[in-house]
């Protein structure tokens, strides 16, 4: 059997576990990730954080009020879930907002992905949560929904512990969001290959591959 490909580069996704955009952003990537690996071209994937709500309580809020009071009226908010839901479903996953009773602080998720990223589950657990939010519900603020969350993917048992007993990669989390929204970010999902902004939004996934593509011939070329 060959040895698999090296990795190209180093894909990062800029993200927050309550968008939207991110979990369709996601399937997406999925989709270019397996047009290019067809062509032998992988990448090492990563998540970093951010936070649309920075100010959001710690307990998080009933998700029907914050949305009437962000967008106007409980009826603005239904109907952007439902452009949502529709751009979901091309994406071949199922939104289902009649579930989501709380709009979570997402700082505890942030901690979780990040204690992930060495054992690299961190895309298969980011994966994991936007499901059991914007599929089952879940409150993905509530370190023992985490927890249980982590569980299922196989997380190691030292990083569950880690994340359980205090306040392991808070400070790094805070640093790195405030860092990435002082860097310019203003939008997720945002796309890094080696730290070089690519583009922000859920474009389709032939799109994306092209773009990750072209982006890896651009840095080879400027490195020559």
């Amino acid at each position: 059997m060959e040895p698999a490909p090296a990795p190209v580069g180093r894909l990062e996704i800029v993200s927050d576990v309550i968008c939207p955009w991110c979990w369709i952003g996601r399937a997406h990537l999925d989709r270019a990730l397996a047009i290019l690996a067809e062509d032998g071209m992988t990448f090492e994937i990563g998540w970093l954080p951010y936070q649309l709500n920075p100010d959001m309580p710690v307990e998080g809020v009933e998700r029907a009020a914050y949305r009437a009071q962000k967008f106007g009226s409980v009826e603005r908010g239904a109907e952007l879930d439902a452009q949502v839901a529709d751009a979901g479903r091309v994406a071949g996953l199922a939104f289902r907002h009649d579930l989501m009773a709380r709009t979570p602080n997402t700082v505890e998720a942030h901690r979780l992905i990040r204690l992930a990223a060495p054992s690299g589950l961190q895309h298969a657990l980011v994966g994991r949560l936007f499901r059991a939010y914007f599929q089952e519900g879940e409150d993905v603020g509530d370190t023992a929904v985490l927890e249980r969350l982590a569980t299922e993917v196989g997380l190691p048992e030292e990083a569950i512990v880690a994340f359980t007993a205090g306040q392991a990669a808070r400070d790094e989390v805070m640093m790195e969001s405030l860092g990435l929204s002082q860097a310019g970010i203003n939008g997720v999902p945002s796309f890094l290959l080696d730290r070089h902004l690519l583009f922000s939004g859920a474009m389709p996934g032939q799109r994306m591959a092209d773009a990750f593509r072209q982006a890896v011939a651009i840095l080879r070329d400027r490195a020559a």
